[in-house]
């Protein structure tokens, strides 16, 4: 068998089990190519598929290329509309006949290719009820490369902008980054991959919870008309193409994002990204158009609010798409419970899909009122700086305020570098963080679905990045973080328009960067650690230490078992960087007050027999503002261990309220500073601070904290075992 590039499109060549070739050539009509696939498959169900890359891939039948066994397509009537809640509800009572028939409908079944089911992985996991032990999803199925150009123009080398190889070299970089096993790739996987969620059809009932009958009916209609036909359709659409396997394509594609969203939603995995084509944001509800027949991410929406009524009610949908999702605005534009924001160029009205409808004043409307938020860009152009202020300023606080139960991305990477069609610049590192600062809302239930992106390399490179987020690596740092002038311009703009609507958008109430990031690590330290957060209420305390103040309860730490009983919180109260000193001076006085507030309502009442403190950094600050300012503190607790690099100023008592603070400061702490302090340098190191400052201990780590952590973490043991043993707990 001659092999073939697996760069170039799938070619629309069949083979039979008798080993006989079948085409489907113009002119001619799909039915006499389907019937005749179909009876030379019917006895050994074998049959191979050139798939694109040269592989034969073994199948049972090609998807509507096989007539059904029980259940014959019936279009749907022509007055039947899905957006009210009679299809809702029609769709719950359908929902468990189309699932069992699901085998036996449209498309016959998939046996697993080369790139499918892999030895030991099945289609239904047992879901894992913590989400520190879920996997992270990913949907992906060969068969949406099908849906091609049937007559691509003779005067042009490139293919069409949808190019059917997108999906496959997303795919191919996640295999070769070792985040997925499949056998074709040579490479050692990581030590919890990706798991492989299968697409499905959607069925009737779940696509006309977006889309109109008339508009199914269409889209399912072309699967039976000439090639002559379907070229003439694609000349009569705005910016779509058919072919006899475009409806086929269409219904795994939604199928993918509904399944992978469910998957979520329901607990089978963490977070996953669908990696699924034909695109949907710009299908409105009885039109394809802009490369996409059904709206994705909105059907998958719909039926999860459906299908998981009570624990995915409210949902964030973020399309960071270069081009308005106007399918998904249109979807959702009357729903209270479905947040929309989309970030995309608009140009006055004459970027893709052209028109007002996405400016920054179309806001909603009836009890959707306040719930479409649109950043559009001026001009191409725009880069990091700019979509992360837009989601420091807008995006993050509506979030937080809007508090969804699930997220998913209408992830376009044609923003990205090196997209000619988009025209942007923004990094696989920047979908990185906007990844990273979405993962800490809806208790890191988040669904990535792929709409748009055109550059093969771009797109591999930033979904690669967007999964190894997903997976939980931290983003690679970002060195520019200032907009550009026209970028500020227009987030402010959106801004003071939608405070009317969400008041968190006020001047005193802006997000910065530190609050997303506290958020995601709140999220990561209650699933590593069962770490909850401590309420706080004191209305002069900033919102912001809501997500900040963290405890775990039998914290266990070393071997000696009355290590664990030492304190029965940990309280991690984190710096905040503020870039104006009247800033930083009220922060601090804030800082200062919530630890005086943990010591009175949290730590003070405990009935504990020993309490430490420690602080790591700057916290160090607030432990001895309370040992200055409670007299009772020093009485309650057992000792006090700092760590402090060469960033960190040292802390000191002063004996205003008890004279003999200063030495029991001395006698009762273990103050860590790291040897490129400059309080070693002031002095040439051969004094040490005195006991106002505790017991100083010069550390040969010079260099940042963690490190500091680590390399005395025996001394910090032997410190607390050693006032245990000598009864200096309560």
């Amino acid at each position: 068998m001659d092999r073939v590039d697996f760069d170039k499109p799938p070619r629309q060549t069949y083979y039979g089990a008798d080993g006989s070739e079948y085409r489907i050539p113009n002119g001619d009509s799909a039915k006499s190519a389907t019937d005749a696939f179909a009876s030379s498959q019917r006895p050994a169900m074998n049959g191979t598929i050139i798939d694109g890359r040269g592989l034969a891939a073994p199948t049972t039948e090609m998807p509507l290329l096989s007539q059904p066994k029980e259940r014959p397509r019936q279009l749907l009537p022509d007055n039947a509309h899905a957006v009210g809640p009679y299809q809702m509800e029609q769709h719950r009572e359908n929902r468990d006949l189309d699932m069992s028939n699901q085998m036996e409908s449209l498309t016959a079944p998939f046996s697993p290719s080369d790139d499918e089911l892999l030895d030991g992985e099945s289609e239904s996991t047992v879901p894992i009820a913590h989400p520190k032990l879920l996997a992270t999803g990913l949907c992906y199925d060969i068969r949406m490369r099908y849906h091609s150009e049937l007559d691509p123009p003779k005067q042009r080398l490139d293919f069409h902008p949808e190019d059917p190889r997108r999906i496959y070299h997303i795919y191919r970089a996640l295999c070769q980054a070792g985040l997925y096993k499949d056998p074709q790739f040579n490479v050692s996987t990581i030590e919890k991959p990706l798991e492989r969620i299968q697409a499905r059809n959607a069925t009737a009932s779940e696509i006309c919870l977006v889309h109109t009958a008339n508009h199914y009916n269409f889209v399912a209609s072309t699967a039976a008309m000439t090639n002559e036909s379907l070229i003439h359709l694609e000349r009569m659409h705005d910016s779509i193409y058919f072919n006899p396997l475009t409806f086929a394509s269409a219904l795994l594609s939604t199928g993918g994002a509904i399944e992978t969203s469910k998957a979520v939603v329901g607990g089978r995995v963490k977070n996953a990204i669908a990696v699924i084509r034909p695109p949907g944001h710009h299908a409105e509800c009885n039109r394809p158009m802009g490369f996409c027949l059904f709206d994705n991410v909105s059907i998958a929406a719909k039926v999860c609010q459906a299908d998981y009524p009570e624990t995915c009610r409210k949902i964030l949908i973020l399309d960071w798409d270069v081009h308005h999702g106007n399918g998904i605005q249109q979807a959702f534009e009357q729903d209270p419970n479905v947040l929309y924001i989309s970030i995309h160029v608009h140009d006055d009205g004459n970027f893709y899909p052209l028109g007002p409808y996405g400016d920054h004043m179309h806001c909603g409307a009836a009890a959707g009122l306040g719930k479409n938020i649109n950043i559009p860009w001026p001009t191409k152009g725009m880069g990091d700086s700019d979509y992360l202020y837009a989601f420091q300023q807008v995006v993050m606080p509506v979030a937080y305020d809007f508090n969804p139960d699930l997220v998913i991305i209408a992830a376009g990477f044609d923003a990205a570098v090196g997209d000619q069609l988009g025209g942007c610049f923004v990094t696989p590192t920047c979908y990185a963080h906007m990844t990273h600062m979405l993962m800490s809302l809806a208790n890191g239930k988040l669904v990535v679905c792929l709409e748009g992106g055109y550059n093969l390399a771009s797109i591999s490179k930033s979904a690669l990045a967007v999964t190894r987020t997903l997976l939980g690596e931290p983003p690679d740092r970002i060195e520019e973080t200032r907009p550009t002038k026209s970028g500020a311009a227009t987030v402010d703009m959106v801004r003071m328009y939608q405070r009317r609507f969400w008041p968190c958008l006020t001047s005193d109430s802006k997000i910065s960067t530190q609050d997303a990031i506290r958020a995601y690590q709140k999220q990561q330290l209650r699933d590593d650690f069962d770490m909850m957060e401590l309420a706080v209420f004191r209305e002069r305390i900033s919102k912001s230490f809501k997500h900040q103040v963290l405890a775990t309860y039998h914290h266990q730490t070393g071997q000696n078992p009355n290590i664990g009983r030492l304190t029965d919180a940990e309280l991690d109260i984190d710096e905040l960087n503020l870039d104006k000193d009247y800033e930083n001076a009220k922060r601090i006085a804030e800082r200062n007050e919530l630890a005086i507030y943990l010591w009175e309502n949290y730590i003070e009442l405990n009935e504990s027999t020993a309490i430490f403190f420690v602080g790591v950094g700057s916290p160090a600050k607030e432990i001895v503002h309370i040992l200055n300012n409670r007299e009772t503190f020093f009485q309650r607790i057992s000792g006090i261990i700092l760590f402090l690099d060469s960033s960190n100023l040292l802390p000191s008592v002063s004996d205003h309220n008890t004279y003999y603070l200063s030495k029991w400061f001395k006698q009762n702490s273990l103050v860590f500073v790291s040897g490129d302090h400059p309080i070693w340098i002031d002095n040439g190191g051969l004094k040490k601070p005195g006991k106002r400052f505790g017991a100083v201990k010069k550390s040969e780590v010079e260099g940042g904290v963690n490190d500091m952590l680590e390399r005395h973490r025996g001394e910090t043991v032997e410190f607390v075992e050693a006032r245990i043993g000598n009864g200096r707990g309560r």
